[in-house]
């Protein structure tokens, strides 16, 4: 395959020479005019542009500032006399010319010149296409991680539109929370999807069970905790989603050592587990989904406040009570709520 070279210069005469000396190795196209050669590159992929410095429609290095969003792979080279030093520097540290040749120029040292620019970019290329490979392959896996995260939303929907309805408003308080924490990006999108799938390992609990106040006898704890991992691994088992179903293992961890299943205590516990706890148990007391926890909003402060230390991190349930989260819970937020997941079509996912 020959590489294109554009080769752009207001003297025809000077074309003329380059052209003869390059055209058995590459295809060589010419062009008499900085805007002439602008054109002819939106029609052809060069690897080469050579522009003549001194152009009296713009100079050479207008012309190369141009090209670079045009072509960023290919490699410019700006030709100027011995005496323009200025022309020179300016059009290197400008980063408008990758090299340069001066004029008069000897035929081997333009030679060598372009040989090196094929080099710089055939490497170029080879960054932007592994580039390429790696943004095409990140784009697979968030779809994957989405088209999962929209079935298993399914999965809870079909037991119950009011649990699916649960989780989507314990992820609005849990992002609101994490907003207060100013949470990184990811561990945001961590801390949605695992309280969008909160309740996911439950779906194989065969009967209903209060995690926070059932005594269990050691066989009880046995079967319920074998029970929650399994219906985990519908999570865990997806990679990328491993670290949502560490978040969803500990929710129901407490803050002094009490729950379940590891019996982990203050900072053992992952942070995000820890506003999963209070995000999911806010919803629980004030939304009516189980109308023997339901109370009101100014006695959920003080049920949330009361367990705060024990049962709940206190910077944790600081934090709740220090966001509005009742009128967040009436609309989901365009912002914490990811744009492939709509509740209205859940049940058709």
């Amino acid at each position: 395959m020959k590489y294109k070279l554009l080769i752009v210069d207001h003297e025809a005469a000077d074309l003329h020479i380059p052209e003869q000396a390059f055209r058995d190795e590459y295809e060589v196209i010419t062009a008499e005019s900085g805007a002439a050669g602008l054109e002819l590159m939106k029609l052809h992929d060069f690897a080469i542009v050579i522009a003549e410095q001194r152009m009296p429609d713009m100079t050479g290095i207008e012309f190369l500032e141009k090209a670079t969003p045009i072509q960023p792979n290919a490699v410019r080279v700006i030709m100027t006399g011995c005496t323009d030093v200025d022309d020179l520097s300016e059009a290197i540290n400008s980063g408008a010319a990758n090299q340069f040749v001066t004029k008069p120029w000897v035929n081997s040292d333009l030679q060598q010149t372009v040989k090196r620019a094929v080099a710089q970019y055939q490497e170029a290329e080879a960054r932007s296409g592994s580039g390429r490979e790696i943004e095409r392959l990140e784009t697979c896996i968030k779809m994957t991680v989405e088209g999962v995260v929209k079935t298993l939303r399914a999965m809870i929907y079909q037991k119950s539109s009011n649990l699916s309805e649960h989780c989507r408003r314990t992820s609005e308080y849990a992002g609101l929370i994490g907003m207060r924490f100013k949470l990184e990006p990811d561990e945001m999108e961590q801390l949605i999807f695992a309280s969008l799938l909160h309740e996911v390992p439950n779906i194989r609990m065969p009967f209903e069970m209060d995690f926070d106040n059932s005594a269990l006898t050691i066989e009880q704890h046995r079967v319920t905790q074998n029970c929650y991992e399994k219906g985990l691994e519908l999570i865990a088992n997806v990679p990328n989603l491993e670290c949502v179903a560490d978040t969803v293992r500990f929710q129901h961890e407490h803050f002094d050592g009490t729950g379940f299943f590891a019996g982990l205590e203050r900072e053992k516990i992952p942070f995000l587990s820890r506003i999963l706890a209070v995000a999911n148990a806010y919803d629980e007391i004030t939304s009516g989904r189980n109308p023997a926890l339901m109370i009101n909003e100014g006695t959920a402060a003080a049920w949330l406040k009361e367990r705060s230390g024990t049962r709940f991190d206190p910077q944790v349930v600081e934090a709740c009570l220090t966001t509005n989260l009742i009128e967040t819970a009436a609309a989901p937020s365009a912002i914490l709520t990811p744009t492939f997941i709509q509740t209205d079509a859940i049940a058709t996912v």
